[in-house]
């Protein structure tokens, strides 16, 4: 790697998930550090990285929208910009054509025709240490301002006393998502047990399943009207995630927040691994390995198991 301190470089990112940024991050902290600057960011606006990186000296003010009909209109965004050097965290030709014909003379990619049957943190992490030359750790952190993680605690009434949990009751497909019923009875034993406080993590799209929740278990509070830029200080003053493997489950990790992610349709290797805050729950006969896409074991999940680590993780 030319590690000239004075480079200008751009990180390209091809996934459009809020985790799959949360599981990218660290890269693009290492590689920032390395070079002593920081980096601007090319991504999707589904990964939230405007949000994400607001507070983050490690990246610069402007993350460049990733659109997938703008091609000339992202070229010459970054053309404009005269980098020295990219970094594409993908296996995409297209991603690879959008630097080049950018100016860009340095380019770091995947192996083209690479991805499939890839661990997605392992890859990246793998990748990153191969340009660096040097072993970095996969978990990272979101930087924000305490101000308004204290004023979100006040605004919430989110006391130490109190279990405050994040809750991922939706996610990317329904097969990812673990039956609401069985959340429900999930948060009333917790309830019954501790004083608790749960935010449900959902978009407008989820509003309904929200709703079922909040009518029969109380002390629930709803996130789904909240852009991401103020859910993320919500989730900084609470200390717990009990939910599906979706995004804010490694948002919360990336904020240190003790995480049981429940995994009935994606591989924890992948998904799970890369941060120590995130234990896992899997179907009923699964394991670690087996775990993958379309393993489809929604509803295989052992409720006492998962009512057990539960009470575990928060006590």
């Amino acid at each position: 790697m030319n590690r000239e301190k004075n480079n200008s470089c751009v990180a390209l990112i091809k996934q459009p998930g809020i985790g799959d940024l949360q599981i990218l991050l660290s890269n693009i902290h290492h590689i920032s550090k390395e070079i002593g600057k920081p980096l601007t960011v090319v991504a999707q606006k589904t990964t939230g990285a405007k949000a994400v990186f607001k507070h983050d000296p490690h990246v610069d003010g402007e993350v460049i929208d990733l659109g997938k009909k703008d091609f000339f209109d992202i070229i010459n965004k970054i053309k404009s910009r005269k980098f020295d050097q990219c970094y594409i965290y993908s296996d995409s030709i297209r991603l690879y054509l959008i630097a080049k014909l950018s100016g860009i003379k340095k380019i770091y990619h995947y192996p083209f025709f690479s991805k499939k049957g890839k661990n997605f943190y392992k890859t990246a992490q793998e990748f990153t240490e191969g340009i660096l030359q040097k072993k970095i750790n996969s978990a990272s952190k979101i930087y924000w301002d305490k101000e308004s993680i204290e004023k979100a605690k006040k605004d919430y009434d989110i006391k130490a006393d109190i279990k405050s949990i994040i809750c991922g009751v939706a996610a990317s497909g329904p097969t990812k998502i673990y039956p609401v019923e069985n959340y429900i009875k999930l948060f009333q034993e917790i309830n019954s047990r501790f004083p608790s406080k749960f935010f449900l993590f959902g978009g407008k799209k989820d509003e309904v399943v929200i709703e079922k929740i909040m009518s029969s278990v109380p002390n629930c509070v709803s996130l789904s009207k909240l852009d991401l830029e103020k859910i993320i200080p919500i989730i900084a003053a609470c200390r717990f995630y009990i939910g599906n493997d979706t995004g804010p489950l490694h948002i919360s990790a990336n904020l240190n927040l003790k995480c049981l992610g429940i995994f009935v349709d994606s591989p924890p290797l992948a998904y799970s691994k890369w941060n120590a805050n995130i234990r896992e729950i899997l179907p009923a006969g699964e394991n670690l390995e087996s775990t993958v896409h379309n393993t489809r074991g929604k509803d295989s999940v052992s409720f006492s198991e998962l009512l057990e680590k539960s009470i575990e993780l928060i006590s």
